[in-house]
């Protein structure tokens, strides 16, 4: 996403580990020193950037809160450091993710869905996006990328098929949704431009794929052997709960509105073509 950013912005990179701040120097940014966990360390970043890019996952759960009493205090103090300012930041883009639909079983489904979070992680997604609407409420323009599994040359399932973790027969798979990195870093961009205010866009690709019928296909890709598939009833008596908790969730992504509002044409519309330029790069590299 940097290098689209660096042609028209001047970047402002905020990062906890003083030792990052080289990498983004070299790369194009200024690197902030700050921590979303340490609220006193975000003073400095008050009226600084007109424009925020937040891309900082929710801390983790708190144990002692039940799934849809989870907050995600990141966003909170971010939130809050950019209120001291001298004026409000114009614009904020959001990347959240599309668990916070939950289960839908299939159905093809817009932004317009209602929001039923299942998991942990998607509550915590969830309550920031309602976090940065009321912040929206206050005249700037919020808007939320909801994205499905991102995937790029180095964000492949490949430890997972070299282990054979099995996948779901296909009668009982769920269908899940994809993104490629460089479209999301696009579409990213264009909400910079086109975004709508407290607007939620699905950041999704084309395809309509099964989870196994995924891992096949980079399997085939790669040259390695296809996972084991099980029956849902065996799935739940051998796999983890976490990886359980991905097979237990169904939707099929509409990104209509990114297509209109934001002039979304995805570079790789369907997941094949994707993998497919993902795979080669790798070999490129190899």
């Amino acid at each position: 996403m940097l290098p689209r950013l660096l042609g028209h912005y001047r970047v402002f990179a905020l990062v906890r580990d003083r030792e990052q701040c080289a990498f983004w120097r070299e790369h194009g940014a200024r690197p902030v020193l700050a921590d979303l966990d340490q609220p006193a360390s975000l003073r400095r970043i008050a009226g600084l950037a007109d424009i925020v890019v937040h891309l900082a996952p929710p801390p983790a759960a708190d144990r002692r809160r039940r799934a849809g009493e989870q907050r995600d205090s990141r966003t909170r103090w971010l939130l809050a450091a950019l209120a001291r300012g001298r004026s409000l930041p114009q614009r904020i883009v959001y990347i959240s993710t599309t668990g916070v639909y939950g289960d839908c079983a299939g159905a093809l489904i817009d932004e317009t869905h209602a929001v039923r979070p299942s998991t942990v992680r998607a509550c915590r997604r969830l309550d920031a996006e309602r976090q940065l609407r009321a912040f929206g409420r206050r005249g700037v323009v919020v808007s939320i990328l909801r994205a499905p599994g991102i995937y790029a040359t180095d964000r492949l399932p490949i430890e997972r098929l070299r282990k054979g973790s099995p996948a779901l027969r296909a009668a009982d798979d769920v269908y899940t949704n994809h993104i490629h990195a460089d479209d999301l870093a696009a579409l990213t961009c264009a909400a910079l431009r086109y975004g709508r205010s407290n607007r939620t866009y699905n950041a999704s690709d084309d395809s309509q794929i099964k989870m196994g019928d995924y891992f096949d296909l980079v399997a085939d890709g790669l040259g390695l052997a296809r996972v084991p598939r099980l029956s849902r009833g065996e799935a739940e008596m051998r796999l983890p709960e976490m990886q359980l908790s991905f097979m237990s969730e169904s939707r099929r992504l509409l990104n209509r509105r990114a297509k209109c509002e934001l002039r979304f044409r995805p570079r790789y519309a369907q997941v094949a073509d994707g993998v497919a330029a993902a795979l080669k790069e790798r070999e490129n590299r190899c």
